[in-house]
């Protein structure tokens, strides 16, 4: 029989996800639209902010109402305020106020992104305080990375920072790398992946949010703090493929939504001094075209050094285009690198159509974070999504089951409450809170133990006068904060500090090193008899090595990196619980 032309064709009913595809695109299509050229490039660009609620009038309120309101930025990034060699957090309450004006002032909604890779507490004033990455993996428990993810995504709705620019999905494996480090889960590609793949699932089960998976192709195997210079990793290809590669194939497999890129060159993919963040063969050819990646890619701050030292601001952005990224990340001049990338697409050099494909991206972003219908934060109702009681505690477990007993010689720990114990707290800078949690997890059980707070600039009497004073104990306990930061270029005890260290071992006195932080540290004082790692320097880590000390909890973390010639991957001495919490 032949098939009548008239008959009538049944169409396949169009399923939800289609349906809320098709109701975006339509909003994409009219603010698509209602842009000019310079505006579709200005919707790439995110530039920093620090959470205040400044003065409208202010001179610092009118540079974000001019990014805002005349550039067109299509959104911001928070940051830390650093004020006298201090890290200054936003307060989540000024930070949504300033929020809910300058989105006011957008000609479209804003998207908000925060390195939240500890959770909010990473910029904002937060009691809910999780350890650093490398905490997590030695608990070998995913499930603690997914509840972070949950929690992390929550609380970053609630401030109206949607886009998490976290997990860290790099592997570290150079212990001298300055700026990973314990950001990174670990050095096994496979514990990373299942840890940044948890993350993102968490993220993603707690509502909309944007997780970015960071930083394209590998940020562990360099020891250069691309914030100072363009780094290099010579790995070749096989290599990239068996150690670097594996997180990011995991994170996009989960639904990553965005990648950043590093400022890393890899001579085995590009050109010896081109960073990924420039190198179209590894965001367009590797990225996109090998891993399949179709989501967001995000720059690193392109104001960096690894960039800034070679490219001027106009040129860089130009060429991270070209390359294949969509969102330039604080670029050191926004008017300059806005201006750049518009005269190349009017001289032919990117088309049209490439900064559309930038474009509709982003926008479409905003509105599956619903910014089309709601871009202001909820006052009312944020006390209810921050530091809830559940949140804190898992932060403390995480901490607490983090605990890594490396080394005990002479079984030290658990700490014998009968003999004297000097206990030294070696802070990173003067006028910290670093060691106050840790003092009090002290006192509370050996309430008559000298405490001793000293930083890197002790002076030599300071450090003299210790050294004596532990010479009347029998065992000293220095716990030692060692965290990663920018251009600083090392994670290694500053100032006097090593010094005091090596004087007490040469003493014959037995020393337990407690690593809050890098857990590497044992490599500079491979003579201490007890060595404790925490891999993070936040409060919680600081309660869970006096916990972990006293016996007040078991101690069942194991090394997620290898400790060179003195430690191997996956070693822990675990012990059981001897005493009340």
């Amino acid at each position: 029989m032949a098939a009548n032309p008239a008959w009538p064709v049944s169409k396949k009913a169009l399923t939800q996800s289609e349906r809320a595809g098709a109701q975006r695109n339509r909003v994409v299509k009219r603010w698509m639209r209602s842009l000019t050229l310079s505006e579709r490039v200005a919707q790439l660009v995110v530039l920093p902010f620090y959470g205040d609620a400044p003065n409208p009038r202010s001179e610092e309120y009118r540079k974000y109402l001019y990014w805002v309101r005349d550039l067109h930025a299509g959104g911001l990034i928070l940051v830390n305020r650093v004020q006298d060699g201090h890290v200054r957090s936003a307060e989540p309450y000024a930070m949504a106020v300033f929020l809910n004006r300058i989105q006011r002032a957008a000609k479209l909604p804003l998207l908000i992104a925060g390195d939240f890779e500890r959770g909010d507490s990473m910029r904002v004033t937060s009691k809910t305080l999780f350890p650093h990455a490398m905490a997590f993996a030695a608990t070998r428990d995913p499930g603690l990375s997914r509840d972070e993810g949950a929690v992390t995504a929550r609380q970053a709705r609630a401030l109206g920072v949607p886009w998490i620019l976290a997990p860290d999905a790099d592997v570290n494996n150079d212990p001298d790398n300055p700026i990973i480090n314990i950001r990174s889960y670990s050095e096994n590609p496979e514990e990373v992946a299942a840890h940044v793949r948890a993350f993102i699932e968490g993220a993603h089960s707690a509502g909309p949010v944007l997780v970015t998976a960071k930083h394209f192709p590998g940020h562990g195997d360099v020891s250069t703090d691309t914030h100072l210079a363009l780094a290099v990793n010579n790995a070749d290809r096989a290599r990239l493929e068996k150690i670097e590669l594996p997180p990011f194939r995991a994170a996009i497999a989960a639904g990553a939504d965005a990648v950043m890129t590093a400022h890393i060159a890899v001579p085995s993919l590009d050109e010896p001094n081109i960073p990924a963040t420039l190198s179209a063969a590894m965001l367009t050819g590797l990225l996109r075209k090998d891993l399949g990646f179709q989501g967001i890619i995000t720059s690193d701050a392109l104001d960096m050094g690894g960039i800034t030292r070679q490219w001027p601001s106009g040129q860089a952005a130009v060429k991270a285009i070209q390359a294949g990224v969509d969102v330039l990340l604080m670029p050191a001049n926004p008017e300059e690198a806005i201006a750049a990338v518009v005269n190349a697409v009017r001289r032919g050099e990117i088309s049209r159509e490439r900064i559309d494909q930038s474009v509709h991206k982003v926008l479409d972003a905003k509105v599956r974070l619903g910014l089309d219908r709601h871009r202001a934060v909820d006052l009312e109702n944020m006390l209810e999504e921050l530091d809830t009681p559940e949140d804190i505690q898992k932060a403390q477990e995480a901490a607490d089951r983090a605990v890594t007993l490396v080394r005990n010689e002479r079984v030290l720990v658990p700490l014998n409450l009968t003999s004297r114990v000097c206990f030294l707290i070696l802070a990173e800078s003067r006028g910290s809170q670093q060691g106050r949690a840790f003092a009090s997890g002290v006192r509370s059980r050996m309430p008559d133990a000298p405490v001793v707070t000293l930083d890197a600039s002790a002076s030599a009497a300071d450090l003299d006068q210790a050294v004596q004073n532990a010479e009347a104990c029998d065992t000293a306990v220095a716990a030692a904060f060692a965290s990663v930061a920018a251009y600083r270029g090392s994670v290694a005890l500053a100032g006097g500090l090593p010094g005091l260290l090596d004087r007490l071992i040469a003493s014959g006195k037995p020393v337990v090193l407690v690593a809050l932080g890098n857990p590497y540290l044992l490599r500079d004082f491979p003579g201490v008899a007890g060595y404790l790692a925490t891999y993070s320097t936040v409060p919680p880590s600081e309660i869970a090595a006096a916990k972990a000390l006293f016996g007040a909890i078991p101690i069942q973390g194991r090394l997620p990196v290898t400790i060179p010639g003195l430690a191997h991957y996956g070693d822990g001495i675990q012990l059981a619980a001897t005493a009340g919490r």
